[in-house]
């Protein structure tokens, strides 16, 4: 049975690799999301061996693709050795900041991502704390064609933790499954980095807006993710 894209997380340290998954696996738990971090023996460094069984068991398991996202230098150089080897269209090497394009790529695959698109939604991690929306979603590419108007909403952050990464996810989500442009504060909504970049506390007030054909759903869906406090009221 398919089960999307994966991702594989190559690190020098199998600690980093495993708390990167953890993170990760919190906005997106329908993802398989394998570390692959250390040496055969335990210590710091990376191993052709670890990586390859990562990549070659999340395909076994059903994976369609592997994104495999690197912390550093000789880990990439250990991750293009093993992409060679295997000679797969389906797995590619991303080269972006480990942490942001983990989160932007399993935001991307649990919102129903292709390929591409959580390819690419890795990408934008360099730029995804100045606003760059994140492929994978409706407003990927730019914001869907304008119907006539926005439609806006103020509202507050009842949650006293606001917009951190579970919240920013839950939203990022449910901005890319329609078919309008979401923003929030003027920053795209479908992009978990760049809501996080607002630093939106609990008792903030906030504005969201959306146009294109689906603008009217898409707002009542985020506002009322919103002001459900994420449970954690």
């Amino acid at each position: 049975m398919s089960v999307g894209t994966a991702l594989v997380l190559v690190s020098h340290s199998a600690q980093l690799a495993a708390g990167l998954v953890e993170v990760a696996a919190q906005m997106a738990p329908d993802v398989d999301i394998r570390a692959a971090g250390g040496t055969d023996d335990g210590r710091v460094g990376t191993s052709f061996d670890l990586v390859e069984q990562a990549v070659t068991g999340a395909l076994s398991a059903g994976a369609d693709a592997v994104v495999v996202l690197t912390d550093l230098g000789s880990a990439t150089l250990t991750a293009e050795s093993v992409l060679e080897m295997l000679e797969d269209e389906r797995v590619r090497l991303v080269d972006a900041p480990f942490v942001e394009a983990t989160v932007a790529a399993a935001v991307a695959a649990q919102g129903g991502g292709d390929f591409d698109a959580v390819v690419a939604a890795a990408g934008t991690a360099v730029t995804g704390f100045a606003g760059s929306g994140e492929a994978g979603g409706a407003t990927a590419g730019g914001p869907a064609a304008d119907d006539g108007g926005a439609r806006t909403r103020s509202l507050t952050l009842v949650n006293p933790l606001g917009l951190h990464a579970r919240p920013a996810a839950t939203v990022a989500r449910t901005a890319a499954g329609f078919d309008a442009g979401v923003t929030i504060n003027g920053v795209d909504a479908a992009s978990v980095l760049a809501l996080m970049s607002l630093g939106l506390t609990g008792g903030a007030e906030i504005e969201v807006s959306a146009t294109g054909p689906q603008a009217e759903e898409a707002l009542a869906a985020v506002v009322a993710e919103i002001e459900s406090g994420f449970g954690e009221t």
